[in-house]
């Protein structure tokens, strides 16, 4: 199962995830969209990654679960 979270339908939308070292990441996706991303990699094998589409330069990242800290919903 694959943990990528961009789709044309939200682009424009974005969910802030904040990681241990207090980095900030916009990526394409809602925070439901995010957090089942996190969680299917979580419970994937030993370090598998959660892979996401930055908001604004579209360029892949890979967020290890377990340095997350929060998730944060787009400003209105």
């Amino acid at each position: 199962m694959s943990a990528t979270v961009a789709s044309e339908s939200n682009v424009g939308t974005g969910t802030t995830i904040v990681v241990v070292t207090g980095q900030r990441y916009t990526v394409d996706g809602s925070p439901q969209e995010v957090e089942t991303a996190i969680v299917a990699a979580s419970r994937g094998s030993i370090m598998q990654l959660a892979w996401l589409s930055e908001a604004e330069s579209g360029r892949a990242i890979a967020i290890n679960p377990s340095y997350l800290v929060a998730l944060e919903e787009p400003a209105p």
